[in-house]
């Protein structure tokens, strides 16, 4: 957690909203956030007194479990999907960006036979 303090202020990672603040954004309850917490579904930023603050990225983070959470998934397999998702994003980012694919030309543009 040490590599959370001293961001600077514009960082998305950087904890700024308190609890109530969070919960008012995402639309649920505190006890939800401090559930998903214990779950290991958020990791927020606590302040010098260990008051918990969720950043930009968090709340972000939140939605899409709120999202997942109305489309039927318990917190188990949301475990599953946002780990997945930042597996996701982290390969992008050690790859870095790709070049976009050559057209085929030994297939004709699209709607025409191929001879």
């Amino acid at each position: 957690m040490s590599e959370k303090k001293n961001r600077p202020p514009e960082d998305p990672d950087r904890g700024v909203y308190g609890i109530s603040v969070t919960a008012e954004l995402v639309g649920t309850g505190v006890q939800n956030l401090r559930l998903y917490e214990r779950r290991g579904l958020l990791d927020p930023d606590r302040s010098a007194g260990g008051t918990r603050l969720y950043s930009p990225n968090d709340v972000v983070r939140l939605q899409q479990i709120t999202q997942l959470l109305e489309q039927g998934l318990n917190l188990a397999g949301i475990a599953m999907v946002l780990e997945l998702r930042d597996d996701n994003t982290r390969l992008r980012n050690e790859i870095g960006p790709q070049p976009a694919p050559e057209p085929d030309e030994s297939v004709g543009p699209p709607g025409t036979p191929d001879e």
